[in-house]
């Protein structure tokens, strides 16, 4: 019923994007586009040599999208839209229509494909959370950490299930791959970010990343090379 709100498109040309809502944080690197409805509560954070772009949807538009944040993988049309409407040209408003009309088209076609990082409520999973944040190469068992916040492995891998609905490794895995995308937006090469994630060896590290990201992380840190254009 926000059918006369607007809503927003946001886009990284370059980099890695997150958008923090009280859900969560959903990460936008640069092969996909997040769509925030008017009414949600959020931030953007633009991770080091970023290029955000936003696009407002005008209302009638607006209806067709999600009435919740999503996250949708980005065809090279609609990628090309966004550039130009977030270029330097300016257009009159029957382009801009038109051009509004053909993303919103090529959105509802793409598929969600969301990374998103699920925001811990309770403190025992907030003190892992921020464990880890601050050192995603950390190897420890959940029962070592367990012991560093005074909790059993088994509280915490129940909190894991019933709050954030993934077990503790698959979460984990989400956090370091939100780490790997914005050290591999740096220019950082693959082995160093597996290693700074805490992969023991390349091959496993890019096999999670093309399985959560779409691509490889050899692609995906050329693609942010090449992409230096305004």
């Amino acid at each position: 019923m926000h059918s006369h709100h607007r809503g927003h498109l946001v886009y990284a040309a370059r980099g890695v994007l997150s958008v923090h809502t009280e859900r969560g944080t959903s990460i936008v690197p640069a092969n996909r586009v997040g769509w925030t409805p008017a009414g949600f509560a959020h931030y953007h954070r633009a991770h080091s040599r970023t290029d955000m772009r936003i696009v407002f949807l005008p209302p009638s538009l607006a209806r067709l999208a999600p009435d919740r944040p999503a996250v949708f993988t980005v065809s090279g049309l609609a990628r090309e839209i966004l550039l130009t409407l977030t270029g330097p040209r300016e257009h009159d408003r029957a382009a801009r229509g038109r051009l509004h009309r053909v993303l919103v088209d090529e959105l509802r076609e793409a598929h969600e494909r969301p990374l998103h990082l699920p925001e811990p409520q309770d403190d025992r999973l907030q003190a892992v959370a921020r464990l880890l944040d601050d050192r995603p190469s950390d190897n420890s068992s959940l029962a070592e950490l367990g012991q560093v916040i005074g909790a059993s492995a088994r509280t915490l891998s129940r909190l894991f299930h019933n709050e954030l609905g993934m077990t503790f490794y698959q979460w984990r895995t989400q956090l370091r791959i939100y780490h790997a995308l914005v050290l591999l937006a740096d220019g950082h090469d693959t082995t160093r970010v597996a290693h700074s994630c805490g992969w023991a060896n390349p091959s496993g590290f890019i096999a999670a990343f093309t399985e959560l990201v779409g691509t490889t992380p050899g692609r995906y840190r050329a693609a942010g090379q090449r992409d230096q254009r305004g």
